[in-house]
């Protein structure tokens, strides 16, 4: 169920996902396809993994691997997930593409501690300019797909995404815009510059802080010019 990086920028995306896990974590990832992902936690970060795929090729070729997957539907819901029996769950480039993504968000932080949630931000630059310049939907590297093929049911930039995590009283631990497959945590207009990004949120408690906003957006002003992009 993945939305599919090429080769190279999806291992990429792998290795910042990974940076944010610490050794021997349990881990749970949604949409797991082949098991790429897991495969390395397992092999390189000693990390106790279950993968969750709807595509019964990909579940066969994970499973080949010796990767744990259940087959299931993501907007089915992850009752066979027991509440709190992983650190992390990880979704990567597939909230776009769930009937329900407020529903999901939700299961993975009843099902882990924490959620890893990689999106495609369609704020980016070059998004904008081919809508301005073709008045088409737009094609880019990282959204390979026409209109009419795309797995892509929902369409969210940034700022949005940190729109639903308030609305959903959720923690943005960690934000990490994305460019080229490169994590820039200091970047400037990260709404229009970065072309994904990668979030770490937790449930929001009673002694929880506000909601985090970027570390990089300290200056009031910075965080300002940003949330208007």
């Amino acid at each position: 169920m993945r939305f599919l990086l090429p080769d190279p920028a999806a291992s990429l995306i792998d290795r910042i996902i990974m940076d944010q896990i610490p050794q021997g974590g349990r881990v749970l990832d949604l949409g797991c396809g082949d098991g790429r992902l897991l495969c390395r936690l397992r092999d390189e970060m000693a990390a106790s993994i279950q993968g969750v795929e709807r595509d019964p090729r990909q579940v066969i070729t994970a499973i080949s691997k010796g990767v744990p997957v259940l087959q299931a539907d993501l907007d089915q819901g992850l009752d066979e997930i027991p509440d709190h029996a992983f650190d992390f769950a990880v979704l990567s480039q597939t909230l776009q593409q769930v009937i329900q993504p407020e529903a999901l968000l939700k299961e993975m932080l009843r099902a882990a501690r924490k959620a890893i949630v990689v999106v495609p931000n369609f704020g980016h630059w070059r998004i904008r300019l081919q809508i301005l310049l073709n008045g088409r939907a737009p094609i880019t590297s990282e959204l390979p797909y026409d209109w009419y093929n795309t797995p892509n049911l929902h369409f969210l930039t940034m700022i949005d995404f940190r729109a639903l995590t308030e609305r959903l009283k959720l923690r943005i631990v960690r934000e990490l815009p994305i460019v080229g497959g490169v994590a820039k945590p200091d970047l400037s207009l990260a709404n229009l510059r970065a072309d994904s990004a990668l979030f770490v949120l937790e449930q929001m408690t009673e002694e929880s802080a506000p909601i985090t906003m970027p570390e990089r957006a300290e200056n009031p002003r910075e965080m300002e010019t940003d949330s208007a992009v």
